[in-house]
Order: C-alpha cells, then sequence, then structure tokens
C-alpha cells in the first residue's frame, strides 16, 4: 500500500470536514461561499477517497475517512466555539483516531 494513496486518504478526510462544516452554514443561495465551499470540499473529498481506494482496501480506507472526516468536524467546532468542549468527546474521538492508526498498522490488501 502505497505512501501517497494514505496521505491522499488523511488529505481527503480533512476535505470531508470542510463540506461538512459548510453544509452547516448554508443558508439558502443568498451567500455563494458557502455552497462552493461545500462543493469543492465534497469534489476533493470524494476524489481522494477513490484514490486512496486504489491501493487500500475498501473497508479500511472507508472507516479511516470517516474517522478522520468526523474527529476534524468536532476539533474544528470546538474551536470555533459551535460545539461546547467536553473532555469525553474529545477523549472518545481520540479513541477513533487510535483505532484509524491501528487499521494502518494491520491493514493489508485481500490475497496477500
Amino acid at each position: 500500500m502505497g505512501v501517497m494513496n494514505w496521505l491522499i486518504l488523511v488529505l481527503s478526510g480533512l476535505f470531508e470536514a470542510v463540506w461538512a462544516t459548510a453544509l452547516g452554514r448554508i443558508t439558502g443561495f443568498s451567500r455563494p461561499w458557502p455552497i462552493v465551499a461545500f462543493l469543492a470540499g465534497m469534489t476533493l473529498s470524494m476524489a481522494g477517497l477513490a484514490y486512496g481506494m486504489r491501493t487500500i482496501p475498501v473497508g479500511t480506507a472507508y472507516a479511516v475517512w470517516v474517522g478522520i472526516g468526523a474527529s476534524a468536524t468536532l476539533f474544528y467546532a470546538i474551536a470555533a466555539d459551535e460545539e461546547r468542549f467536553s473532555l469525553v468527546k474529545v477523549l472518545l474521538v481520540l479513541g477513533i483516531l487510535a483505532c484509524v492508526m491501528g487499521l494502518k498498522v494491520v491493514g493489508e490488501p485481500a490475497g496477500t
């Protein structure tokens, strides 16, 4: 499994946080920037996920993508004061990230 595929998969997970955050800011068509950010984030996120799946098994790639996206979205919301800080939330998200790293360690393509 190529390092470049993993790097692009991680970046696409971060772009998932971009489109999820932008989606929450869309209030109709009066403000175009949230829509532009949503469309760009979603396009880059999906393209990166597809690229990562070239060498990373589908289940592993999807779990990593979702885990990184969900974690980044929560951390951004806390930093932007849109969500209340909770030590329990942070610890649970760190657990998700630990599991994502575990998938990288144990993941290998089928048939090897």
